[in-house]
């Protein structure tokens, strides 16, 4: 399998909690990756630990098979993008602004601004759907609005790595399918690398080619969704009881939790009452 991020007995922590602790994971290249997990398991401290914004305590981080220490702050934002959790904007910023900040590594003394930056930011702002909304300060849109700004400033980047953090975090369903979809298309027709962070189960099952399931972190289980998502695994991960079944559409794992009330209402009708 190629791959694109490795990681060979890396602990991260801040201060001094640990977060991660030994932790070897092979992300592979050109597919799509989905990290799940219960809060708190260590889910965005790794894509950070990935993409260089938290030094590691010990082990070591590789972007395609090289220490990513020893690459450039450079080089490593022309190749790796990262949309964080919850992303912050200087006051005032509009969207154009904020979208072209993802062709800076890009630029030198020597070559700023260029056509082909204004290509990209182009772009990024049409597959996005936020043209029309360009020229809007940032502050005075709707949280889905700003969610879908950020991913086009990681478009705009135009890296062969994607790392994102809760991208469907502030919209609507029919705005997740169309982040998601967005996603999709870009690793089918471009090839890019993509690792999201998801709490939903079934989207993550839908989407991944590959799924990573993390557990007070450590990684309990990788590999296709299929082998991944399991009742087990959603018990000792999640604490829940639930039932897998084929998603009739996607033909994925379906996840369907078995709450207090379903279990109440199973007790009630096997009694016959």
């Amino acid at each position: 399998m190629e791959t694109a991020l490795t990681t060979r007995r890396l602990t991260l922590a801040y201060d001094r909690a640990i977060i991660i602790q030994d932790l070897n994971i092979e992300i592979p290249a050109h597919q799509i990756t989905a990290l799940v997990g219960s809060n708190g398991c260590g889910k965005s401290t790794l894509l950070k630990g990935l993409a260089r914004l938290l030094k590691p305590q010990s082990g070591t981080v590789y972007l395609d098979g090289v220490a990513i220490v020893k690459r450039s702050t450079k080089d490593v934002a022309k190749r790796l993008g990262l949309l964080p959790q919850s992303p912050t904007a200087p006051e005032g910023l509009t969207v154009r602004e904020l979208v072209a900040q993802g062709r800076y590594p890009h630029q030198s003394w020597l070559q700023q601004w260029s056509e082909e930056d204004d290509r990209f930011t182009n772009q990024a702002l049409a597959i996005t759907g936020m043209g029309e909304l360009s020229d809007r300060p940032l502050d005075s849109l709707s949280g889905g609005q700003r969610q879908r700004a950020w991913i086009a400033m990681a478009l705009a980047q135009n890296t062969e790595i994607l790392l994102l953090d809760e991208p469907t975090t502030f919209l609507d369903l029919a705005h997740q399918i169309e982040v998601l979809d967005l996603l999709y298309d870009l690793n089918q027709t471009q090839g890019r690398t993509i690792v999201m962070v998801l709490h939903d189960l079934n989207q993550a099952c839908r989407y991944a080619d590959y799924l990573v399931a993390m557990r007070q972190g450590q990684i309990y289980a990788q590999g296709n969704p299929a082998e991944v998502m399991t009742e087990v695994m959603v018990q000792e991960v999640f604490g829940l009881k639930s039932r897998i079944v084929t998603d009739p559409v996607a033909g994925t794992p379906l996840c369907i939790p078995i709450s207090k009330k379903m279990a109440v209402n199973q007790s009630y009708l096997a009694s016959g009452s």
